[in-house]
């Protein structure tokens, strides 16, 4: 197997198209079917599926895909932590950010690396906190945002923030100034599935103070949760950052948890197994300095920044 193979197929499955893949990777059409030829010999599977409207990848050819993703961004940061200078990194940085967090991290971030490290090209995707682990795992993102569950022992972790999460629902619905988390967790509640977000933390902190989650929709978008939330469908117990414009227009409010009160620990993971660049690692410090500056400034609301290890 060879890497100009690896590269070959991404750009097959990327495009749809043998014709169109072999126009931008300037190969002859023969010579890059005969290559993903060797391939599916090699593996022993077929790969793509070949029709006259494209192509398209098989189920093995999906997981083929998402492995040679990875070990092609490896490669390009090799070459890239080879090349780069400590003093002016350079070269791309993939970080990964749950839904939930990007609405305050994003646009910062991407400010504060354009004045601060103009030679790297920040690449952000955002992603359910179940998917961001398994792509940090698998090398197809340099750094990745989660929630510390107890489960992150294979990461290299750097505490971020203590993030409190609240009751939300839509401004209409009734209800005190606070709520117990007894209170919170009568109501309907949506919230994302359990391998994902706030959902691991709201169920650990409900079992321990002896409650349970009963009454839940699950819905994994951002934004499909707040057009529920507005529908009056149910409430929801998130942080107040990935509703705020619709806390600020009056649409939703925001109640405090006591008794006990609920929070969640927001770290910035790197892989244990893949070397970070000199320009990931810049921007690893660069996540964290930002969002010291969005807690003193007051535009990450309910964040408590965290003291370095």
């Amino acid at each position: 197997m060879e890497l100009r193979q690896l590269r070959y197929y991404v750009a097959i499955v990327d495009h749809g198209s043998l014709s169109r893949a072999a126009l931008i990777l300037h190969v002859a059409q023969p010579a890059l079917t005969q290559q993903i030829r060797q391939l599916e010999q090699e593996l022993g599977v077929q790969l793509l599926h070949r029709s006259a409207q494209g192509v398209l990848s098989t189920d093995a050819g999906k997981v083929f895909y998402e492995h040679a993703q990875a070990i092609l961004k490896q490669v390009a940061d090799a070459r890239s932590a080879v090349a780069q200078s400590a003093e002016r990194p350079s070269g791309s940085v993939t970080l990964g950010l749950p839904h939930s967090i990007s609405g305050a991290l994003a646009l910062p971030l991407l400010t504060a690396t354009r004045e601060h490290y103009p030679e790297i090209t920040l690449q952000l995707t955002e992603e359910l906190t179940g998917n961001l682990s398994e792509q940090l795992k698998s090398g197809r993102v340099n750094l990745a945002v989660l929630f510390d569950d107890g489960q992150l022992g294979q990461f290299s972790t750097t505490p971020l923030v203590e993030e409190e999460l609240q009751f939300i629902c839509r401004a209409d619905a009734k209800s005190e100034q606070s709520l117990t988390l007894e209170q919170a967790l009568q109501a309907t509640l949506i919230l994302p599935g359990l391998q994902h977000g706030v959902r691991p933390r709201i169920e650990s902190v409900a079992r321990a103070a002896g409650l349970s989650v009963d009454k839940v929709i699950e819905i994994n978008s951002i934004a499909i949760l707040k057009s529920a939330l507005l529908a009056d469908m149910g409430a929801t117990i998130l942080p107040s950052a990935p509703v705020l414009d619709e806390l600020q227009r009056g649409s939703l409010r925001a109640y405090r948890i006591h008794d006990p009160a609920i929070s969640r620990t927001v770290v910035l993971c790197s892989s244990r197994n893949i070397p970070l660049t000199n320009a990931a690692s810049a921007i690893g410090r660069l996540v964290r300095q930002v969002s010291e500056n969005l807690c003193a400034e007051g535009r990450w609301p309910g964040a408590t920044p965290l003291p370095k290890p």
